[in-house]
């Protein structure tokens, strides 16, 4: 029996409801394939609040962990502020289980985390 056929990966940069908000919106698995995209649109994104929402991220590897680190210290070093929407349970757990879980703000939704960041 073929398997399902994985979600095509994307991801979408927005305007959040003020100018200094800036949201990725990421659909499908960030895996070794998809995280070379992910990095470009983390690394392209320079407004002073940037919220990455995984709600449609259905799993993360090692190459993921990788790039939401990097991203952490880019806006950490640079003064921005950094916030993960909709982490599922599997996503937590290996934030938990790799033991980055505390670099990282999390919010069940973008209107949560935008009036957290502001």
């Amino acid at each position: 029996m073929p398997g399902m056929p994985a979600e095509a990966f994307h991801v979408a940069g927005r305007a959040g409801s003020n100018p200094n908000v800036h949201i990725l919106s990421v659909i499908g698995a960030i895996n070794a394939t998809s995280s070379p995209a992910f990095q470009n649109a983390v690394g392209a994104a320079t407004a002073p609040q940037l919220i990455l929402d995984l709600t449609e991220v259905p799993s993360i590897d090692s190459m993921a962990i990788g790039v939401l680190v990097r991203a952490f210290v880019s806006c950490n070093k640079s003064g921005r502020k950094l916030a993960l929407v909709g982490l599922n349970h599997r996503i937590r757990n290996i934030l938990q289980i790799t033991g980055v879980d505390p670099l990282f703000e999390t919010y069940a939704s973008i209107p949560e985390a935008e009036s957290a960041l502001s």
